[in-house]
């Protein structure tokens, strides 16, 4: 039984969920795109680590300043040619990442919606798609209770730039009225940054750091999709 690390990298590109996607240089899968990652390097590296390395080899991203944290493990069987091979899969969350560069067994990598990737119009190889779809989902449901919405931000951001955040991870729309009132709401969440604000063709917009609070209470809940909204996602897939 072999061990590897996959990661899951998120990250806004023009106000769309994209995640991180590598062309596989080597077989099997020879040419598909794929999630960055890779098998430990011995026995006494640690996974987390693991993580780290791979993020850097393979995609040229420094780790120091992207959120990361554990997603799931995944061992089924069938899910690698090459015999029996667990991943233990990463979530990775940071802002404005640059365009990446292909690293080690990568022929090329690229930033792709992540809406391509769960409606199946871009087929990845191994489990890939299930993972993505799990990483999405996670982040979907954290930031509901979590502040983690403010790793897709930079240091400072107004509460416009964090709105976008969640309608890009969501995938819909908010009134921006009846957000700002529940962002507001849950103290420590976020904090003003002084005096500093930013112009963005309008009126200057205060601008915020992330808080200290890293649970939401209460949690800003998300929007129930409406039953068009649904069946058009069901014709999709």
């Amino acid at each position: 039984m072999l061990l590897t690390v996959d990661l899951v990298i998120l990250t806004l590109r023009e106000g769309r969920l994209c995640v991180l996607l590598v062309e596989r240089g080597e077989d099997p899968f020879r040419g598909m795109p794929a999630l960055p990652g890779g098998f430990l390097n011995h026995a006494g590296e640690e996974i987390l680590d693991a993580a780290h390395r791979e993020l850097s080899e393979e995609t040229s991203l420094a780790a120091g300043w992207v959120h990361l944290e554990q997603l799931a493990t995944y061992g089924d069987a069938g899910r690698d040619p090459r015999g029996r091979v667990v991943s233990v899969a990463h979530l990775a969350i940071a802002p404005g990442l640059p365009e990446p560069v292909a690293g080690t067994d990568a022929m090329d990598a690229a930033w792709m919606p992540a809406e391509a990737v769960l409606s199946g119009q871009v087929e990845l190889a191994f489990d890939h798609r299930r993972i993505v779809t799990d990483g999405v989902e996670r982040a979907r449901t954290k930031l509901e209770f979590s502040a983690l919405a403010t790793a897709f931000c930079g240091e400072l951001f107004t509460i416009a730039e964090l709105q976008k955040v969640y309608e890009a991870v969501w995938g819909t729309e908010l009134d921006t009225r009846n957000f700002y009132r529940k962002v507001q709401a849950v103290k420590g969440f976020i904090v003003p940054a002084g005096s500093g604000r930013r112009t963005t063709g309008g009126r200057p917009a205060r601008l915020y750091r992330a808080g200290p609070k890293t649970v939401l209470s209460p949690p800003l809940t998300r929007p129930v999709p409406s039953t068009a909204e649904e069946d058009t996602r069901e014709e999709g897939e």
